[in-house]
């Protein structure tokens, strides 16, 4: 079952939803070992040239998943009282909101010098005709409070996921999980 219908999650929506997963938190690491890198360590562009070029891929594969849902079928709210449906919702696009302003402030740090990014040498994606002043400084700001709530966000996504499956068992988690 490629497609989402009202009863789970289709093959599309599930592999975007673990490679974009693991590629946060991936992502996430590799950004705590970049800050404490100096412009001497040998690892210093590299790291940064690699996290920029997964971050775009990130990007793009968010704006497929946000059309998909979109021109999807939706799964059916998993039972439960109404405050807990609303706050799976709000939590849901809390997630896709703070994923897309945290990737846009990556490309905004990037390209603050007016340069394009060079995606694994594939394609340059343009900087903004028009920067602000301090963009880098602003943008790096925004960039690290926004990871570190993806983060806590995602973790809270996770053990409702495993409450779900676990205590309220109503297959929560199956539903995302490989199907057979």
């Amino acid at each position: 079952m490629l497609k989402d219908t009202t009863t789970g999650f289709g093959w599309i929506s599930i592999v975007i939803h673990w490679l974009m997963a693991f590629s946060i938190f991936g992502l996430f690491g590799l950004g705590l070992y970049m800050v404490e890198l100096t412009y001497y360590d040998a690892w210093y562009k590299g790291s940064l040239d690699l996290h920029k070029d997964i971050g775009m891929l990130l990007l793009l594969a968010l704006i497929i998943r946000i059309g998909w849902r979109f021109a999807n079928t939706t799964p059916a709210e998993l039972p439960g009282p109404k405050w807990e449906q609303l706050a799976g919702k709000v939590m849901h696009f809390g997630l896709y909101a703070v994923m897309l302003i945290l990737m846009l402030s990556g490309f905004l740090i990037s390209t603050a010098d007016g340069r394009a990014i060079a995606v694994f040498e594939w394609v340059n994606v343009p900087a903004l005709p028009w920067s602000i002043d301090n963009q880098e400084d602003i943008a790096g700001e925004i960039h690290e409070v926004l990871a570190w709530l993806l983060i806590a966000m995602t973790a809270i996504h996770a053990l409702a996921a495993v409450k779900h499956q676990l205590i309220n068992k109503d297959n929560g988690l199956k539903r995302m999980w490989i199907k057979k």
